[in-house]
Protein backbone atom coordinates (compact mmCIF):
# COMPACT_ATOMS: atom_id res chain seq x y z
CA UNK A 1 0.00 0.00 0.00
CA UNK A 2 1.43 3.38 -1.04
CA UNK A 3 1.17 6.54 1.05
CA UNK A 4 -1.92 7.82 -0.75
CA UNK A 5 -3.63 4.45 -0.34
CA UNK A 6 -2.82 4.50 3.38
CA UNK A 7 -4.20 8.03 3.82
CA UNK A 8 -7.33 7.20 1.82
CA UNK A 9 -8.03 3.99 3.73
CA UNK A 10 -7.45 5.20 7.26
CA UNK A 11 -8.41 8.88 7.05
CA UNK A 12 -10.43 9.92 4.00
CA UNK A 13 -12.75 6.93 3.60
CA UNK A 14 -13.67 6.95 7.29
CA UNK A 15 -14.82 10.54 6.86
CA UNK A 16 -16.44 10.44 3.42
CA UNK A 17 -18.26 7.14 3.93
CA UNK A 18 -18.86 7.62 7.67
CA UNK A 19 -17.16 4.32 8.47
CA UNK A 20 -16.34 5.38 12.00
CA UNK A 21 -12.97 5.60 13.69
CA UNK A 22 -10.11 3.15 13.39
CA UNK A 23 -6.97 2.72 15.48
CA UNK A 24 -4.80 4.75 13.10
CA UNK A 25 -6.97 7.87 12.82
CA UNK A 26 -7.94 7.67 16.51
CA UNK A 27 -4.29 7.83 17.60
CA UNK A 28 -3.55 10.57 15.07
CA UNK A 29 -6.49 12.75 16.06
CA UNK A 30 -5.79 12.18 19.75
CA UNK A 31 -2.20 13.38 19.37
CA UNK A 32 -3.28 16.45 17.38
CA UNK A 33 -5.96 17.34 19.93
CA UNK A 34 -3.62 16.86 22.90
CA UNK A 35 -1.00 19.12 21.33
CA UNK A 36 -3.67 21.70 20.44
CA UNK A 37 -5.13 21.63 23.96
CA UNK A 38 -1.67 22.04 25.52
CA UNK A 39 -0.75 24.97 23.29
CA UNK A 40 -4.12 26.60 23.92
CA UNK A 41 -3.66 26.30 27.67
CA UNK A 42 -0.19 27.84 27.54
CA UNK A 43 -1.62 30.77 25.58
CA UNK A 44 -4.68 31.29 27.79
CA UNK A 45 -2.99 30.96 31.18
CA UNK A 46 -0.96 34.11 30.49
CA UNK A 47 -4.01 36.16 29.61
CA UNK A 48 -6.98 34.79 31.56
CA UNK A 49 -7.87 33.46 34.95
CA UNK A 50 -9.32 30.09 34.02
CA UNK A 51 -12.02 29.98 36.66
CA UNK A 52 -15.64 28.87 36.88
CA UNK A 53 -16.86 31.88 34.91
CA UNK A 54 -14.45 31.10 32.08
CA UNK A 55 -15.62 27.49 31.86
CA UNK A 56 -19.35 28.22 32.15
CA UNK A 57 -19.22 30.97 29.53
CA UNK A 58 -17.67 28.46 27.10
CA UNK A 59 -20.47 25.87 27.49
CA UNK A 60 -22.79 27.55 24.91
CA UNK A 61 -20.12 27.00 22.26
CA UNK A 62 -20.06 23.28 23.11
CA UNK A 63 -23.83 23.09 22.70
CA UNK A 64 -23.53 25.04 19.44
CA UNK A 65 -20.98 22.54 18.14
CA UNK A 66 -23.12 19.53 19.00
CA UNK A 67 -26.21 21.07 17.42
CA UNK A 68 -24.36 21.97 14.23
CA UNK A 69 -23.02 18.42 14.07
CA UNK A 70 -26.60 17.10 14.13
CA UNK A 71 -27.50 19.47 11.29
CA UNK A 72 -24.93 17.58 9.24
CA UNK A 73 -26.31 14.25 10.45
CA UNK A 74 -29.76 15.35 9.29
CA UNK A 75 -28.34 16.06 5.81
CA UNK A 76 -29.10 19.76 5.77
CA UNK A 77 -25.59 20.10 4.33
CA UNK A 78 -24.05 18.41 1.30
CA UNK A 79 -20.45 17.38 0.58
CA UNK A 80 -17.88 18.82 0.54
CA UNK A 81 -19.25 21.47 2.95
CA UNK A 82 -20.63 18.76 5.23
CA UNK A 83 -17.13 17.33 5.82
CA UNK A 84 -16.17 20.47 7.73
CA UNK A 85 -18.96 19.75 10.22
CA UNK A 86 -17.76 16.20 10.97
CA UNK A 87 -15.34 15.14 13.67
CA UNK A 88 -12.54 16.01 14.18
CA UNK A 89 -12.89 19.14 12.03
CA UNK A 90 -15.93 20.34 13.96
CA UNK A 91 -13.65 20.98 16.96
CA UNK A 92 -11.52 23.37 14.93
CA UNK A 93 -14.59 25.03 13.44
CA UNK A 94 -15.94 25.81 16.90
CA UNK A 95 -12.49 27.01 17.93
CA UNK A 96 -12.52 29.48 15.03
CA UNK A 97 -15.74 30.93 16.44
CA UNK A 98 -15.00 30.84 20.17
CA UNK A 99 -11.32 31.86 20.22
CA UNK A 100 -11.54 35.19 18.33
CA UNK A 101 -14.74 36.00 20.24
CA UNK A 102 -12.96 35.38 23.53
CA UNK A 103 -10.00 37.58 22.60
CA UNK A 104 -12.22 40.43 21.37
CA UNK A 105 -14.37 40.18 24.49
CA UNK A 106 -11.26 40.42 26.65
CA UNK A 107 -9.96 43.42 24.73
CA UNK A 108 -13.16 45.46 24.93
CA UNK A 109 -14.81 44.22 28.14
CA UNK A 110 -11.60 43.57 30.12
CA UNK A 111 -12.29 41.52 33.25
CA UNK A 112 -15.99 41.30 32.40
CA UNK A 113 -15.15 39.54 29.13
CA UNK A 114 -17.34 36.59 30.05
CA UNK A 115 -20.53 38.64 29.53
CA UNK A 116 -20.17 39.36 25.78
CA UNK A 117 -18.31 36.06 25.27
CA UNK A 118 -21.15 33.97 26.69
CA UNK A 119 -23.82 36.17 25.09
CA UNK A 120 -22.45 35.60 21.60
CA UNK A 121 -22.16 31.88 22.36
CA UNK A 122 -25.80 31.77 23.43
CA UNK A 123 -26.93 33.55 20.26
CA UNK A 124 -24.87 31.20 18.10
CA UNK A 125 -26.26 28.21 20.02
CA UNK A 126 -29.86 29.20 19.28
CA UNK A 127 -29.36 29.22 15.50
CA UNK A 128 -28.82 25.46 14.95
CA UNK A 129 -31.38 24.66 17.66
CA UNK A 130 -33.96 26.70 15.70
CA UNK A 131 -33.08 24.77 12.53
CA UNK A 132 -33.37 21.42 14.31
CA UNK A 133 -36.78 22.40 15.69
CA UNK A 134 -38.13 21.85 12.16
CA UNK A 135 -37.37 18.12 12.38
CA UNK A 136 -39.92 15.57 13.51
CA UNK A 137 -39.33 14.17 16.98
CA UNK A 138 -39.07 10.37 16.67
CA UNK A 139 -37.88 9.32 20.14
CA UNK A 140 -39.11 11.95 22.64
CA UNK A 141 -38.00 10.17 25.82
CA UNK A 142 -34.27 9.80 25.11
CA UNK A 143 -33.20 13.26 26.26
CA UNK A 144 -35.42 13.34 29.39
CA UNK A 145 -34.31 9.83 30.43
CA UNK A 146 -30.68 10.66 29.75
CA UNK A 147 -30.88 13.89 31.74
CA UNK A 148 -32.68 12.18 34.63
CA UNK A 149 -30.22 9.29 34.92
CA UNK A 150 -27.20 11.57 34.57
CA UNK A 151 -28.61 13.86 37.25
CA UNK A 152 -29.18 10.96 39.65
CA UNK A 153 -25.69 9.52 39.27
CA UNK A 154 -24.14 13.00 39.48
CA UNK A 155 -25.97 13.65 42.75
CA UNK A 156 -24.61 10.41 44.20
CA UNK A 157 -21.11 11.36 43.05
CA UNK A 158 -21.42 14.82 44.59
CA UNK A 159 -22.58 13.47 47.94
CA UNK A 160 -20.20 10.51 48.09
CA UNK A 161 -16.87 12.19 47.36
CA UNK A 162 -16.29 15.28 49.47
CA UNK A 163 -12.92 16.06 47.88
CA UNK A 164 -14.53 16.49 44.46
CA UNK A 165 -17.52 18.46 45.73
CA UNK A 166 -17.38 21.48 43.43
CA UNK A 167 -19.45 22.77 40.53
CA UNK A 168 -17.02 22.05 37.70
CA UNK A 169 -16.39 18.46 38.79
CA UNK A 170 -20.15 18.01 39.03
CA UNK A 171 -20.60 19.30 35.47
CA UNK A 172 -17.84 16.98 34.24
CA UNK A 173 -19.39 13.85 35.74
CA UNK A 174 -22.86 14.91 34.56
CA UNK A 175 -21.59 15.44 31.00
CA UNK A 176 -20.04 11.99 30.80
CA UNK A 177 -22.94 10.23 32.49
CA UNK A 178 -25.32 11.92 30.06
CA UNK A 179 -23.16 10.74 27.16
CA UNK A 180 -22.93 7.22 28.59
CA UNK A 181 -26.64 6.77 29.23
CA UNK A 182 -27.76 8.34 25.95
CA UNK A 183 -25.32 6.17 24.00
CA UNK A 184 -26.51 3.11 25.91
CA UNK A 185 -30.13 3.83 24.97
CA UNK A 186 -29.19 4.49 21.36
CA UNK A 187 -27.37 1.17 21.01
CA UNK A 188 -29.68 -0.96 23.12
CA UNK A 189 -33.08 0.30 21.97
CA UNK A 190 -32.76 2.40 18.81
CA UNK A 191 -30.36 0.56 16.51
CA UNK A 192 -27.40 2.92 16.73
CA UNK A 193 -23.80 1.67 16.81
CA UNK A 194 -20.71 2.87 18.64
CA UNK A 195 -18.14 4.23 16.16
CA UNK A 196 -15.23 4.99 18.50
CA UNK A 197 -12.51 2.38 18.96
CA UNK A 198 -12.33 1.89 22.74
CA UNK A 199 -16.06 2.27 23.47
CA UNK A 200 -16.88 -0.18 20.68
CA UNK A 201 -14.57 -2.75 22.28
CA UNK A 202 -16.32 -2.21 25.62
CA UNK A 203 -19.76 -2.60 24.01
CA UNK A 204 -18.75 -5.73 22.08
CA UNK A 205 -17.22 -7.30 25.19
CA UNK A 206 -19.56 -6.33 28.01
CA UNK A 207 -22.63 -4.84 26.36
CA UNK A 208 -23.86 -1.26 26.01
CA UNK A 209 -24.73 -0.93 29.70
CA UNK A 210 -21.01 -1.08 30.47
CA UNK A 211 -20.47 2.34 28.84
CA UNK A 212 -21.92 4.53 31.62
CA UNK A 213 -20.41 2.23 34.27
CA UNK A 214 -16.90 2.42 32.82
CA UNK A 215 -17.25 6.15 32.23
CA UNK A 216 -18.26 6.71 35.84
CA UNK A 217 -15.28 4.81 37.26
CA UNK A 218 -12.76 6.43 34.90
CA UNK A 219 -14.04 10.01 35.13
CA UNK A 220 -14.60 9.84 38.90
CA UNK A 221 -11.02 8.61 39.29
CA UNK A 222 -9.65 11.37 37.08
CA UNK A 223 -11.62 14.03 38.96
CA UNK A 224 -10.45 12.73 42.33
CA UNK A 225 -6.85 12.87 41.11
CA UNK A 226 -7.31 16.42 39.77
CA UNK A 227 -9.08 17.79 42.85
CA UNK A 228 -6.58 16.30 45.30
CA UNK A 229 -3.49 17.36 43.34
CA UNK A 230 -1.37 20.42 44.07
CA UNK A 231 -1.50 21.74 40.51
CA UNK A 232 -2.56 25.32 39.78
CA UNK A 233 -6.27 25.98 39.80
CA UNK A 234 -6.05 27.33 36.26
CA UNK A 235 -4.70 24.00 35.02
CA UNK A 236 -7.25 21.99 36.98
CA UNK A 237 -10.12 24.04 35.60
CA UNK A 238 -8.80 23.90 32.05
CA UNK A 239 -8.55 20.10 32.20
CA UNK A 240 -12.11 20.00 33.51
CA UNK A 241 -13.22 22.19 30.60
CA UNK A 242 -11.60 19.74 28.19
CA UNK A 243 -13.36 16.86 29.95
CA UNK A 244 -16.69 18.68 29.67
CA UNK A 245 -16.13 19.11 25.94
CA UNK A 246 -15.35 15.42 25.42
CA UNK A 247 -18.41 14.38 27.44
CA UNK A 248 -21.13 16.93 26.75
CA UNK A 249 -20.39 17.39 23.03
CA UNK A 250 -20.84 13.74 21.95
CA UNK A 251 -23.58 13.18 24.52
CA UNK A 252 -25.72 16.03 23.26
CA UNK A 253 -25.04 15.15 19.65
CA UNK A 254 -26.04 11.53 20.23
CA UNK A 255 -29.10 12.56 22.21
CA UNK A 256 -30.31 14.91 19.49
CA UNK A 257 -29.60 12.37 16.75
CA UNK A 258 -31.66 9.71 18.46
CA UNK A 259 -34.42 12.15 19.36
CA UNK A 260 -34.86 13.17 15.73
CA UNK A 261 -34.00 9.75 14.30
CA UNK A 262 -31.16 10.96 12.09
Amino acid sequence: MDIWGFIKKYYIDSLVYKEGYNVVNTITFAIILLVAVYLLYRFLEKRFTIDRRFVLSTVPYIIFGSSVRVIEDARFLEPPISYVFMSPFIFFLIFLLAFPTLLLAKRFAKERYYIPYSAIGLIAMLIPIAILSNLRVVNPLVLPYGLAMATGVSAVFYLALSKTRNLLSLIVIFSHMFDGFVTFMGIEYHGYVEIHVLPSIIVDTFGAIALPLVKFVVIAGILYFIDTSNEKEDLKNFIKLALIVFGLAPGLRNGLRITFGV
